[in-house]
């Protein structure tokens, strides 16, 4: 299939003169005016890529769907177009979007500047490619970003300064609401249907009793092992979780058959996304998660 993709990209490229024809242009040209050009693998990264570059760029998001899950898209022919007009493109890395790294192959560039957020990140859990959870590493790609954009246009320096200090103090009330759940709740003992939300539940102290093992295969898309399956629904019938916090985007029976489980026992389910919906920026996406689960703690604690 990816190769089917990539034939179809050159294609095209050929179609308006070649590879050469793209990379001749001037990359900051969109719309008539110029816009430096960024692709985003996810839409997160687009959305803060946006909140940074202001007026001064124009950002495609690759993966927007909130429907979709991320391990198993597919790119197309539109997605290694835009990647071919880019002047930065932005991954997450970690073997989460290799998909990424193909249409980038498929269209070299030694001018255009590549960011990848799992290199970038300063908290990075073993094995675990969920970076943009972690407020410390967004803090790092997004001063990654800027640096891009003044390296690019010099003129605007000033304005991406502004941008990015801007986008910082966005970053305090999710920062504050971790604190206030970590000073009540932390060691409360909670369930992941997979790894993605370990960042934050960590980060907030609460304790994650799910076997990390079952956690990773759900995030790998394997099946856990009988016996981690068997210890994360005892978990939950035998109430040994608070909360259970539940990625909506990668389903499988189990953690399907967690959810129900917990709902029959009147424990709060917490529904986490990998992929930002689309009428959210990442500040109210994360801060609107974080409210859901203080009142999950909350409901919970009161019928304790």
């Amino acid at each position: 299939m990816m190769n089917k993709v990539i034939i179809s990209v050159l294609i095209v490229l050929l179609l308006f003169g070649g590879v050469g024809y793209f990379l001749g242009k001037n990359q900051k040209v969109g719309q008539g005016t110029s816009l430096i050009q960024i692709v985003a693998a996810e839409d997160f990264y687009g959305d803060i890529a946006k909140q940074l570059g202001g007026n001064n760029v124009h950002v495609t998001s690759l993966l927007s769907d909130p429907n979709v899950d991320p391990h198993e898209y597919e790119s197309n022919v539109q997605d290694g177009i835009a990647i071919s007009h880019a002047a930065i493109v932005i991954e997450n890395g970690d073997n989460y979007d290799t998909w990424m790294d193909k249409l980038l192959s498929a269209s070299p560039n030694k001018n255009r500047a590549v960011l990848i957020a799992a290199d970038l990140a300063n908290n990075k859990l073993p094995d675990n490619p969920h970076v943009w959870y972690g407020l410390d590493n967004i803090r790092r790609v997004a001063a990654k970003i800027t640096d891009t954009l003044k390296q690019d246009d010099p003129s605007h320096t000033a304005e991406y300064d502004q941008n990015l200090a801007k986008f910082d103090i966005s970053l305090q009330p999710l920062q504050q609401k971790m604190d206030l759940i970590k000073a009540k709740y932390a060691g409360t003992p909670v369930g992941l249907t997979e790894t993605i939300y370990l960042y934050q539940a960590q980060a907030m102290g609460l304790h994650v009793v799910t076997p990390i093992a079952f956690e990773m295969a759900i995030a790998e898309g394997n099946d856990p092992s009988a016996q981690d399956v068997a210890i994360a629904s005892d978990q939950i019938s035998q109430k040994k979780v608070k909360v259970l916090i539940y990625n909506e985007q990668t389903i499988t029976p189990v953690t399907t058959n967690m959810q129900q489980q917990a709902e029959q026992h009147n424990i709060p389910v917490v529904p986490v996304t990998e992929t930002m919906p689309m009428t959210k920026h990442y500040q109210n996406w994360m801060l609107g998660q974080l409210d859901s689960l203080e009142r999950a703690l909350a409901s919970s604690s009161s019928h304790s």
